[in-house]
């Protein structure tokens, strides 16, 4: 297997470094718009990825999309498929995967998340550490659980909706497209697309 690079350096890709070591595979390059101070992992920057030289030193590596925004990291990697494939996915090895899941590519399954029987799971979505997705949810492309949080069992999280720390979301509860659920919110109901909640009960803002 080819070297890793990792498309976007920051604090969402110090994380991804972390998950592909934990698997025993290399990271050795990443791509941003600028050469970081602050790396870390002592990684190569090989420039910016929408350079076409770039582009041409990317065909040595796998890659991976390490941008936690939703909106930025689908639009980067819809840029990134049709010349290179499809991204790596991150797996720690601490997170406890059913074998009866069914995910896509370029997602990250950080350290000590749980993901239960007849799992759904699009593209680039994050499930970030400690989250607790439970049996035959369904995780639409480039959504983001964030860090505690826990789906009930038959949940469905739209393209591009983020569930924030900690929130819980009953179970059979629908999420639109592009909503934005706040830390610690309890989420007992279906929610519209691009809506914004926080709370326990939930209330919109």
């Amino acid at each position: 297997m080819k070297n890793i690079a990792l498309i976007g350096y920051s604090g969402h890709a110090f994380v991804a470094f972390e998950i592909f070591f934990s698997q025993g595979l290399i990271v050795s390059a990443y791509t941003d718009k600028e050469e970081k101070s602050l790396n870390p992992y002592s990684l190569k920057w090989l420039g910016d990825e929408n350079d076409a030289e770039v582009v041409e030193k990317l065909k040595a590596y796998t890659y991976f999309v390490s941008i936690g925004d939703n909106t930025i990291r689908k639009k980067v990697s819809e840029q990134l498929i049709p010349i290179f494939g499809q991204a790596e996915n991150a797996l720690h090895k601490t997170a406890i995967i059913s074998r009866s899941m069914n995910a896509g590519v370029g997602n990250m399954f950080a350290p000590r998340v749980v993901i239960n029987p007849l799992v759904k799971i699009g593209n680039g979505v994050i499930c970030n550490t400690g989250s607790i997705i439970e049996h035959e949810c369904v995780i639409h492309d480039y959504a983001h659980i964030a860090p505690g949080a826990v789906l009930c069992g038959n949940v469905t999280v739209g393209e591009g909706s983020f569930v924030g720390a900690n929130a819980v979301v009953k179970q059979g509860v629908t999420i639109g497209k592009n909503v934005i659920i706040g830390a610690g919110a309890v989420i007992i109901k279906d929610i519209e697309d691009n809506k914004k909640v926080v709370g326990n009960p939930q209330r919109f803002i």
